[in-house]
């Protein structure tokens, strides 16, 4: 999947707006999000690997918020001979465009069905594997609790739930350290103060982190009986939730 550089913020604006998934974000992604997101790379790989080891076949798999695509594509190349369907949500009309555009450069005999959509429409069933990559952060934290839910009711006995996430420290020291690293990874790659700061200010309204025991705690509450952290670099973090 190709993407232009992002330079989104790298220009002083005089009010910075709420971000947004729009046509501007969507051509600049892949970069935004790989010098942004530390591990992003290794989380998207694993998933296809978790896939290909707990997708039951004649299942559904549920990737809600696919964006681009980058989840869909490497779960749909490690479910061959399976005979699943996945669903690919997402309420980005951009994100959903450019994500059948990067589908359509792979042969595959997996069924992929796109959906522009609110995920808390969508009607799970049938499904082993469900994904929220990096997505419920976005949906207001008075949805979440039902959102699970709805999840939970539609896996299969044995079905998995993936949630990658940033998270909040409720301890002072550990969050202002990692906050740190993870400013320092985006220094690193690229991103100049002006940006970080602009970036951060668009986020505000529109990313709400929880903490660790919060994602535990609410997972657990809907019936899942094994909850683990698989990965975790500064304050981002992908789960595992067992039915």
């Amino acid at each position: 999947m190709t993407s232009s550089q992002d330079n989104i913020y790298a220009k002083p604006y005089q009010k910075v707006s709420d971000f947004q998934f729009d046509d501007k974000v969507a051509g600049v992604f892949n970069d935004m999000i790989r010098r942004s997101v530390p591990g992003y790379g290794q989380i998207i790989n694993t998933i296809g690997d978790l896939a290909h080891k707990n997708a039951t076949p004649n299942s559904k798999i549920y990737d809600l918020g696919c964006s681009l695509g980058a989840v869909t594509l490497n779960v749909r190349r490690r479910l061959e001979g399976r005979n699943c369907q996945i669903i690919a949500v997402d309420n980005s009309e951009s994100m959903i465009e450019r994500c059948k555009q990067n589908l359509s450069a792979y042969v595959s005999e997996t069924p992929v069905k796109l959906i522009c959509g609110d995920i808390r429409d969508i009607e799970i069933e049938q499904a082993s594997i469900v994904i929220l990559n990096f997505t419920m952060q976005f949906l207001a934290p008075v949805h979440r609790e039902r959102l699970l839910k709805k999840i939970y009711d539609g896996l299969l006995p044995g079905g998995i739930l993936v949630l990658s996430e940033k998270l909040y420290f409720e301890q002072d020291r550990i969050q202002a350290t990692l906050d740190d690293l993870h400013l320092d990874f985006k220094r690193a790659n690229g991103y100049s103060e002006l940006e970080i700061s602009q970036k951060r200010s668009s986020l505000e309204n529109v990313m709400k982190p929880d903490t660790l025991q919060q994602h535990e705690e609410r997972i657990r509450a809907q019936g899942f009986d094994q909850f683990s952290v698989w990965f975790q670099c500064f304050n981002f973090a992908s789960m595992v939730a067992m039915k």
